[in-house]
């Protein structure tokens, strides 16, 4: 994936519905939430994805959960928050990675059309 034609033909394959939303922005529907903004800049290619509200008791707790998270669990990523949702952020180079992980989208669309 290096171009905004490239992130549109593979939501098309793998059959999710987005809307795009600026230039290089799509807002991508799952369980009929927009909570998926995929943006390109370049080569790279950032997920944001909403994970919940923050809940109004034990916020220091899972402020320090997801402290402990991005160290530990998140490479190309982090927790945040945004407003009053926690959300992560992926990136990934799009030009580097894409060619190792194409083969299985090109698998799971072939698979499903059996």
């Amino acid at each position: 994936m290096k171009s905004a034609e490239d992130i549109e033909s593979y939501l098309l394959r793998i059959g999710l519905s987005s809307e795009r939303v600026d230039t290089n922005i799509w807002l991508v529907k799952l369980d009929g939430h927009e909570n998926l903004a995929i943006s390109i800049a370049g080569p790279v290619v950032a997920f944001r994805l909403k994970v919940m509200d923050v809940p109004v008791a034990g916020r220091e707790q899972l402020y320090r959960t997801l402290l402990g998270l991005n160290t530990t669990d998140m490479v190309h990523g982090a927790f945040g928050l945004e407003g009053e949702a926690v959300v992560v952020v992926l990136t990934m180079v799009a030009s580097k990675h894409y060619p190792f992980l194409s083969k299985f989208v090109e698998h799971q669309a072939s698979a499903s059309a059996v």
